[in-house]
C-alpha cells in the first residue's frame, strides 16, 4: 500500500510558488493552552471528573484512610475494561499524588485524539500540513465534555497505534501480528470502544488508497485474509479477558436496557455531539469554517482523500445515526460513533496541499481562528464554573469525616442562556452533578453515587453502606423530599432515597441559587441550614424530626 496519494489536481503555477506548510507552532500552542487550563481550573465543568476524581484519589491510597476500609474494597475481578485511569491510579497515584494524576489524565483525554489524528495524517500525506491545525479542534467534543476520560485517552491510543501499524503493514507478518495483539491488549483495558476503533481504523488501512487491491480476484482474496487475520489478532485478547472475568456492564439485572435515538432530529443532535460543547450554537459557528475549507477544496479539486479510510468514517457515521444511546447501563453510547468518524474523516484527507504564499498565510489565519477560537470559549466557561466549584468546597469543609451526605439539586425549569452555559453541555445535560463526590477526598465522607458499577469500575461498596448506594447516579431534585408521588418514581433507580432521614447525616443541594421546578426553594422540616454558599448549600438532618411530607404546590405530581 502506497504512503503518499498523488493529488486529483495540483494548483496552478510554478513549483517554486508553492508554500511551505507547518502546523508544528500551532500545535505546541494548543498543547500549551490545554495543560494551561487544566492547570489553572482544578473542578472545570466536566460531567464525570468529579467523580473519577474521588475514585482515583480512593484508589490512589485514600481508601486505607478512615473511614473508609469498612466502605470500600476493590475487585479487579470485577471488570476487563474501562479500567485505564484505575490502574494508572493503583500504581502510579501514589507516587505522584491523587490530584496532579487526575489532572494529567484530563489533559491526555483532551490533546490525545486530535494528536492521534494529527500523527496519522503525518504518516499517509508526509508533511506538516495546516490541516492538522483544524484537527486540533477535536480535542473538545461532547465526549470530552461528558468526562469520558478511558474512551477519549482510548481513542488517541487506538490514533497512534494506527501509526504503527501502518509502517508495520510490510514488515514480518509475525512481527505486525504481535503488534496487533499488543495494541488490542491494551486498549481493551483501556475502553473497549477504542479497540473497535482500532479495527476500524486498521481495516481502512489495508483497503489502500484506491481500492487498488479490489481490481483482482487474487487481491480480493489476499484483502479479506489480511482483514481476517487483523481482526482475529484484536479479538483474541479482550476474548481471553472476558472469559477470565465474565463481568459486564449491568448483566443480569435490567436485561440490555435500550434507548434508542428515535427520529430525524434526535439522530441529527446526535452527529452534532462530536463538536458540540456547552452552547451547541457557538461550536457550530466556530466549526463552520473548517467545513467550507473542505467544500472549498472539493469544487477546487484541491483535495487528497485516503480511500479506505473514507469507508471507515462512513461506516462510523453509519453506526452513529443506528448505535442505541443506552445499553448494559452504558450512556451515551450513540455519542462515541460521531466522534470517532469525525477523527478518521480529518485524517483521511489532506485539502489544499498546494498554495501560495498568501494563500497558505490566509488558510492559517482561518483554521487557527476557529481552534483557538473554541478552545478560549471553553476556557471562559471553565473560569465561569470555579464559583460553582468554589461553593461547594466551602460546604464540604463543613461536613465531618465519616458522615453521610445526601446529594440532591435544583433541578431548573429550562436551561438556556449564555450566563449559565458552564453549567450545561450539549443539549442541556448538566455538569455539576457529580460535584458532590468531592465529598470522598474533601471531607472523607460517603456520598451513594460514587462510580462503583460491575464491569466498569474495580471499586465496590461494602455492607451496610451498599443498601444505600448505587452504582452509577444522577442528581435527583429537592423534590422528592417533600413530594411523595415523586418520591415513588425515584426510587426505582434511587434507592437510597427511602428512608433518607435515618440514613443520612447531611443534605448537599447543588445549583441552589437557581429555584427547583417542582418545590422552589421548598424543604422538609428537621433540617438545619448549615452553610449556604450560593450555588451550594449544606442542610443537617434532624433524624428524630417527623417525617411528614409538607404541603406541595398542586401540580409537583403533574410535573412528573
Amino acid at each position: 500500500m502506497g504512503r503518499i496519494a498523488a493529488p486529483v489536481h495540483a494548483a496552478a503555477g510554478p513549483e517554486d510558488l508553492t508554500a511551505r506548510q507547518d502546523s508544528t507552532v500551532a500545535i505546541v500552542a494548543f498543547v500549551a493552552l490545554a495543560a494551561a487550563l487544566v492547570v489553572l481550573f482544578r473542578f472545570p465543568p466536566v460531567l464525570d471528573y468529579a467523580n473519577h476524581y474521588a475514585r482515583i484519589w480512593l484508589l490512589s491510597g485514600g481508601i486505607g484512610e478512615q473511614p473508609f476500609p469498612e466502605i470500600y474494597a476493590i475487585d479487579w475481578n470485577r471488570t476487563f475494561t474501562n479500567v485505564g485511569i484505575d490502574l494508572l491510579a493503583a500504581w502510579i497515584g501514589p507516587l505522584v499524588g491523587a490530584d496532579r494524576l487526575a489532572r494529567a489524565l484530563l489533559f491526555l483525554a483532551i490533546v490525545l485524539p486530535p494528536l492521534g489524528a494529527i500523527s496519522l495524517h503525518r504518516t499517509l500525506f508526509g508533511g506538516r500540513h495546516h490541516w492538522q491545525i483544524a484537527m486540533l479542534s477535536l480535542g473538545w467534543c461532547a465526549t470530552m465534555i461528558g468526562g469520558f476520560i478511558n474512551f477519549q485517552i482510548g481513542l488517541g491510543m487506538a490514533l497512534f497505534f494506527a501509526c504503527a501499524d501502518l509502517r508495520l503493514q510490510r514488515r514480518n507478518f509475525a512481527l505486525l501480528f504481535a503488534w496487533r495483539l499488543a495494541a488490542a491488549l491494551l486498549l481493551t483495558v483501556m475502553h473497549i470502544f477504542s479497540l473497535g476503533f482500532y479495527m476500524a481504523v486498521v481495516c481502512g488501512l489495508e483497503f489502500s488508497w484506491r481500492f487498488d487491491v479490489l481490481r483482482s480476484k487474487a487481491g480480493l482474496a489476499r484483502l479479506a485474509g489480511r482483514l481476517a487475520m487483523a481482526l482475529g489478532a484484536c479479538i483474541l485478547p479482550p476474548l481471553a479477558l472476558y472469559l477470565h472475568t465474565a463481568a459486564l456492564p449491568n448483566a443480569g439485572e435490567d436485561g440490555l436496557g435500550l434507548a434508542w435515538n428515535d427520529g430525524f432530529v434526535l439522530i441529527a443532535l446526535n452527529l452534532l455531539s462530536a463538536i458540540t460543547t456547552y452552547v451547541p450554537v457557538v461550536d457550530v459557528v466556530l466549526v463552520l469554517p473548517l467545513i467550507l475549507i473542505c467544500t472549498r477544496a472539493v469544487r477546487a479539486s484541491d483535495i487528497r482523500v485516503h480511500a479506505g479510510l473514507a469507508v471507515t468514517a462512513g461506516g462510523l457515521l453509519l453506526f452513529s445515526c443506528v448505535a442505541p444511546r443506552h445499553m448494559l447501563g452504558t450512556g451515551w453510547i450513540s455519542w462515541r460513533f460521531p466522534t470517532m468518524a469525525a477523527l478518521v474523516a480529518m485524517a483521511m484527507m489532506c485539502p489544499f496541499a498546494h498554495l501560495t504564499r498568501r494563500q497558505a498565510l490566509l488558510l492559517a489565519l482561518v483554521i487557527n481562528l476557529a481552534v483557538f477560537g473554541r478552545t478560549c470559549w471553553i476556557g471562559w466557561n471553565w473560569w465561569l464554573a470555579q464559583k460553582d466549584v468554589a461553593a461547594v468546597e466551602t460546604v464540604l469543609k463543613r461536613v465531618p469525616a465519616g458522615a453521610a451526605v445526601l446529594p440532591l439539586g435544583h433541578e431548573p425549569e429550562a436551561v438556556g442562556g449564555l450566563a449559565h452555559s458552564n453549567r450545561h453541555f450539549s443539549w442541556g445535560l448538566d455538569t455539576f452533578r457529580h460535584l458532590p463526590t468531592l465529598a470522598v477526598p474533601l471531607s472523607h465522607a460517603f456520598v451513594p453515587t460514587l462510580f462503583t458499577a460491575k464491569g466498569k469500575q474495580p471499586l465496590s461498596v461494602l455492607p451496610p453502606w451498599s443498601e444505600i448506594a448505587v452504582p452509577e447516579g444522577n442528581l435527583e431534585s429537592i423534590g422528592v423530599l417533600s413530594c411523595p408521588e415523586m418520591m415513588q418514581v425515584h426510587k426505582a433507580y434511587a434507592p437510597y432515597l427511602s428512608d433518607w432521614r435515618s440514613r443520612f447525616d447531611f443534605i448537599l443541594v447543588a445549583n441552589a441559587d437557581i429555584p427547583d421546578r417542582y418545590v422552589g426553594a421548598l424543604m422538609p422540616a428537621g433540617l438545619t441550614l448549615v452553610e449556604d454558599a450560593g450555588f451550594a448549600k449544606l442542610y443537617a438532618i434532624d433524624k428524630a424530626a417527623p417525617g411528614e411530607p409538607l404541603s406541595v404546590p398542586a401540580d409537583c405530581a403533574a410535573a412528573l
